[in-house]
């Protein structure tokens, strides 16, 4: 028997808003009972919880979801459950596809709003557009600006929590450092 996943019920609340899962199926892989998956779909259950993703925390792919979505018999497959943060320094360069790039300036302007101490550099390495385009992005000038809608940009996987954790973090000790040197020259 399987381990069930972090955060079952979170889990189960994704499940049910972002898959045509059935409700055994989604029972099954977050160790509930199936009458509380019918509850979570119909708003009675799990009131409140934030829906958590099992493929941003690598536990289950998309591959797996489709396979399962197409077969009702067949069971979910966790992936692992050790949550893997990795360590490695090297980043790889992964492809967005053409219809996630009009992602990319939504998600700065996102940032933006949400994490303002963050420099433009920064945001423009996170979401991987120029600094430029985060430049106009911040002065209103970009030439879609209009058309723009702050989204997440952990949500759109554009890049990991952690990444974005990372960035604030620098931006915050880059604060205080400022801080300092603002104190000695007054003196």
């Amino acid at each position: 028997m399987s381990n069930a996943p972090l955060m079952p019920m979170a889990t189960a609340v994704w499940l049910v808003e972002n898959t045509t899962l059935t409700f055994k199926q989604i029972a099954n892989f977050c160790k509930l009972h199936e009458v509380e998956v019918q509850g979570i779909a119909d708003g009675e259950v799990a009131k409140g919880i934030k829906a958590y993703n099992p493929i941003i925390s690598g536990q289950l792919t998309r591959e797996e979801i489709e396979l399962s979505s197409k077969n009702e018999n067949r069971p979910l497959e966790i992936k692992s459950n050790d949550i893997e943060i990795s360590n490695t320094s090297e980043k790889i360069k992964k492809y967005v596809p053409i219809s996630k790039r009009q992602d990319k300036p939504d998600a700065a302007l996102w940032l933006l709003r949400q994490h303002n101490i963050l420099k433009d550099s920064q945001i423009a390495k996170l979401v991987g557009i120029t600094k430029n385009s985060v430049s106009s992005i911040r002065n209103k000038s970009y030439w879609n600006y209009n058309n723009l809608n702050p989204k997440d940009p952990v949500a759109l996987n554009l890049f990991s929590q952690k990444d974005l954790i990372e960035s604030i973090e620098k931006a915050e000790r880059r604060l205080k450092r400022e801080k300092k040197q603002k104190e000695k020259s007054v003196k």
